[in-house]
C-alpha cells in the first residue's frame, strides 16, 4: 500500500469534527419516551476525524453499479444493512461528488443534504438503538479520483477504470460508512458494456450478457474494510483454478501489459499461488474463500500510474511485477485485511507487518536474512533521524517521517522481537495473532498483550523502546552478532 501524503482539508480538529454532529435533540420527560440524537460525522480517528460516521454499524453493503467508459459515468443503487448503536435521529454517509438522487430509510424516503464528504441523512422515525435499519442510495455522476499527482479512488482508464482507495478513496464511487474499523461483507453487481469485464472482491457469481451489456455479480462473504473493496474494469486474460495448496485462484491480466512484459500472466499466477501457499504455513489458514492477484497498465492524464495496493482477496498491481511485491501484498491478507486496524495511527499493525514478511521472503528463497535487512535500516537512521522522533504505535500525522517508522521500523521491531522470543515462539505468535483477530480488529496493545502470553517472557521494556516510544533505542545483542 502507498503511504498517503497528508490532505490539510480532512486533518480537522476532533473536537470540530464531533461539533459538526448537530444540536442535540431538547430533553423531554421520562415518560415521552427515548431521546433521539444525532450520530456523529466521524469517527474521531485520529488522523482523518471525518472518516467513518457515528451512531451506527455496517453490516452489509449491496452495489449495484452501470459504468461506460466512453462517457465516464458511473449509476448506483447501493443498500446498506446497518444496525444502530444509539437512539438515532440522523446519521451520515461518506460520498465525494456524485449527485444524490434519492435516499430511502426502511423503505420510507427520508429527507437528506450534502455537506463536504458528508451526506446526512434524516430517516422520517427515530431509530432504536440496536434496531436494524436499510438505507438505499439512488446516485449517479462522473467520479473524481482525489490525491492530485497521485491519484487514487475510483480512476477512469481509456477502456474501463481501476479502484484502489488508499485510505478514504472508497466515498468517491459508492456511499459508506468509510473507516476501517467498521468492517461489512459486500455484493456486487457491476454492468459494463460487452466486451469488457469486471474483477473483485471474493468470488464470482455470476455473468450475464443482455444486449450490449455484460452483467458481472461478485460476492465478497467474509467482513472487509471500505478501503479494501474494489471493482476493476477492462479487459483481461483471466485464469482460475487452485494452488497447489488447494485454495482458489483467479487472476486477471491486462492484455496490454502482457504485450509490454510478456510472461506477465505467468508470473502473476505462479507467483500467487506459491506465496499464497508458504504464508498459510507460516501466518495460519488462508483467510478468505480466494486468493489472485489483478494486473494491468494504468495511466491518468496521459501519466502512468505503477503502484500496488492490497484489496482484499486479490491485490491490485501496475506495472508492479516483483515477486517481494506480491510477497508483501499477499501478507496483507491476514496482516491488515483480516486483521484489521481501528484508527489510521495504527498502521504499522498493517505495513509494518507486510513489510516484515517481504523480508523474510527474501531469506526463505536464499537471499538477504531478515535480521540483516533489519540492521540496514537501523543504520539507515542515525540518532538524529526525526524518524525515531514518531511513535511507532501512534503517529501524530501521516507524513514524511511517519511513512518509514510504519514500514521500515515496524518490520525492524518485529525482526527484533523474532530475536528476542525465538522463532519458535515467535512464529506462534502470528499465528495465534490471525487467528484470535480473525476477521476483526485489533490494537498495538492487544498485540503486546499476546507476545507476552505466547513467550513467557516481561516484555514491557521492549514494547516501550521500539513501539511506543521514540528515539533510538540501542541496537539488540541478537542483530549485532547476526550481522558479524
Amino acid at each position: 500500500m502507498r503511504f498517503s501524503l497528508p490532505r490539510t482539508s480532512r486533518l480537522v480538529a476532533l473536537g470540530t469534527a464531533l461539533a459538526c454532529a448537530g444540536s442535540v435533540a431538547a430533553a423531554s420527560p421520562a415518560s415521552a419516551g427515548p431521546v433521539f440524537r444525532p450520530g456523529s460525522p466521524g469517527v474521531g480517528d485520529p488522523w482523518y476525524p471525518l472518516e467513518g460516521n457515528g451512531g451506527y454499524d455496517v453490516r452489509h453493503y449491496s452495489l449495484d453499479l452501470a459504468y461506460d467508459p466512453s462517457t465516464r459515468r458511473l449509476d448506483g443503487v447501493v443498500r446498506i444493512r446497518a444496525r444502530a448503536t444509539q437512539n438515532l435521529s440522523r446519521f451520515d454517509l461518506d460520498l465525494r461528488g456524485l449527485t444524490v438522487r434519492s435516499v430511502r430509510v426502511n423503505g420510507a424516503d427520508a429527507r437528506f443534504t450534502r455537506e463536504g464528504q458528508e451526506l446526512i441523512i434524516t430517516p422520517r422515525h427515530g431509530l432504536p438503538e440496536g434496531a436494524g435499519f436499510v438505507v438505499t442510495v439512488a446516485y449517479g455522476g462522473e467520479p473524481r479520483p482525489i490525491g492530485g499527482d497521485t491519484p487514487y479512488g475510483f480512476v477512469p482508464t481509456d477502456d474501463g477504470a481501476v479502484v484502489q482507495n488508499i485510505e478514504d478513496g472508497a466515498s468517491t464511487w459508492f456511499p459508506c460508512k468509510d473507516h476501517p474499523s467498521d468492517k461489512a461483507t459486500f455484493d456486487f453487481r457491476v454492468r459494463v458494456p460487452q466486451g469488457l469485464g469486471v474483477v473483485a472482491n471474493g468470488r464470482l457469481v455470476s455473468r450475464r450478457t443482455d444486449g450490449d451489456r455484460t452483467t458481472f455479480a461478485w460476492r465478497e462473504k467474509d467482513p472487509m474494510s471500505t478501503y479494501l473493496a474494489t471493482i476493476d474494469i477492462g479487459k483481461w486474460q483471466v485464469r482460475t483454478g487452485t494452488t497447489p495448496g488447494g485454495i482458489p485462484q483467479y487472476t486477471a491480466v491486462d492484455p496490454r501489459l502482457e504485450a509490454a512484459r510478456p510472461g506477465s500472466a505467468a508470473f502473476f499466477w505462479k507467483t500467487t499461488a506459491e506465496v499464497t501457499d508458504l504464508w498459510t504455513k507460516t501466518f495460519g489458514p488462508y483467510p478468505f474463500d480466494s486468493t489472485g492477484a489483478i494486473a494491468l497498465k494504468v495511466s491518468y492524464d496521459g501519466k502512468e500510474l505503477p503502484f500496488s495496493e492490497e484489496t482484499q482477496t486479490r491485490p491490485v498491481y501496475s506495472q508492479v511485477d516483483s515477486a517481494g511485491t506480491v510477497a508483501h501484498e499477499l501478507a496483507h491478507q491476514w496482516f491488515g485485511d483480516s486483521v484489521g486496524i481501528r484508527g489510521w495511527n495504527e498502521i504499522w499493525l498493517s505495513e509494518g507487518f507486510a513489510t516484515f514478511a517481504t523480508w523474510y521472503w527474501d531469506e526463505v528463497k536464499g537471499g538477504r536474512p531478515a535480521a540483516e535487512q533489519a540492521r540496514q535500516v537501523y543504520e539507515t537512521y542515525p540518532a538524529d533521524s526525526p524518524m525515531w522522533q514518531v511513535v511507532l504505535a501512534d503517529p501524530k500525522a501521516p507524513d514524511e517521517n511517519a511513512g518509514p517508522r510504519v514500514y521500515y521500523g515496524g518490520a525492524m521491531a518485529l525482526q527484533f522481537l523474532r530475536e528476542k522470543i525465538g522463532d519458535e515462539r515467535f512464529f506462534a505468535l502470528l499465528r495465534a495473532w490471525t487467528a484470535e483477530h480473525r476477521h476483526g480488529t485489533a490494537t498495538t496493545r492487544d498485540f503486546a498483550a499476546l507476545a507476552t502470553r505466547i513467550s513467557g517472557q516481561d516484555l514491557s521494556a521492549f514494547f516501550r523502546a521500539w513501539v511506543f516510544g521514540t528515539g533510538r533505542p540501542p541496537l539488540p545483542p541478537a542483530a549485532r552478532r547476526s550481522a558479524r
